[in-house]
């Protein structure tokens, strides 16, 4: 009996069309892998992502601890402050003995730019601390700035009212309301540059006023960002929706933050914005 085999070849067999396209499909394929393994593969060289650090916005490890073990500046007298004082003002041990030892042996402190005779004070720190340095003369105290710039009597832009604002050069009752709303929603100035955020306060004027005011730290309204709420947080003309969105979660999931170094190193705020942040919060 003769075995019939169309059925056979109608279900299994190919089309010579189809044949054609199988043949022309395992082509490609046999030219893709001859490819792979004839041209040579491109080594890509992984440069050390150290090599960035030395970049202008990026912040070390010791920036991050001086950033956290430190106060913000403040107020103060070279020849009266203490041991202690000087820690919170961001100097390292060695650096606040020199600087008793130095008064200790009869040194004394007349003018700002004379923090700089501290042996071993690096002269970015003594740049920073300039500004807040105020010397008593005899029994009235009073705010000095250095280079040789005659004394004359500051206004704390933390501290003031409309009326010595406006008593400023090119300040009206509008800039000086706009000032007063600005410091309340920081929670107080931490520097005078910050003047310059101020809404429609021209370049000019501030140029003119600067070296009439000063900022007294002291009074700053700090926010403890363990406890904080979503309210509290997003006021804060600095931090963004999503920044305080970040931090809540982050909060939720780890149970509270350590450190500004927490925020930068979950790229939960940029450096940048650590460092405008800082003298804001507690982590307490």
């Amino acid at each position: 009996m003769k075995l019939n085999r169309e059925p056979i070849r109608k279900w299994f067999g190919f089309s010579r069309r189809e044949r054609r396209s199988s043949f022309i499909l395992l082509l490609i394929i046999i030219f893709v892998m001859a490819l792979r393994y004839t041209v040579p593969q491109r080594n890509i060289v992984v440069e050390d992502i150290t090599s960035g650090f030395s970049s202008p916005g990026y912040i070390s490890e010791t920036q991050i601890h001086e950033l956290t073990s430190a106060d913000p500046l403040f107020i103060f007298d070279p020849n009266t402050v203490s041991y202690d004082t000087l820690i919170r003002l961001g100097l390292s041990s060695g650096e606040a003995r020199t600087l008793i030892s130095y008064r200790n042996k009869g040194g004394a402190f007349r003018e700002p730019s004379d923090i700089k005779k501290i042996y071993g004070l690096e002269d970015y720190k003594a740049q920073e601390l300039m500004p807040f340095i105020e010397i008593k003369r005899g029994n009235k105290e009073q705010k000095v700035i250095g280079y040789g710039n005659q004394n004359r009597s500051l206004i704390d832009i933390n501290r003031c009212d409309s009326a010595e604002l406006v008593s400023l050069p090119g300040i009206g009752p509008v800039l000086s309301a706009r000032i007063i709303k600005f410091r309340q929603l920081l929670g107080g100035f931490a520097k005078v540059e910050q003047m310059k955020e101020v809404y429609g306060l021209p370049e000019e004027t501030y140029a003119l006023i600067k070296e009439s005011l000063f900022v007294d730290t002291t009074l700053i309204k700090r926010v403890d960002i363990n406890s904080a709420d979503y309210r509290e947080l997003v006021r804060f003309p600095y931090l963004e929706n999503y920044d305080v969105t970040a931090i809540l979660k982050y909060r939720e999931l780890n149970g509270r933050i350590n450190g500004i170094a927490d925020l930068i190193e979950n790229n939960i705020i940029s450096e940048t914005k650590a460092v405008r942040v800082l003298p804001y919060l507690r982590f307490e």
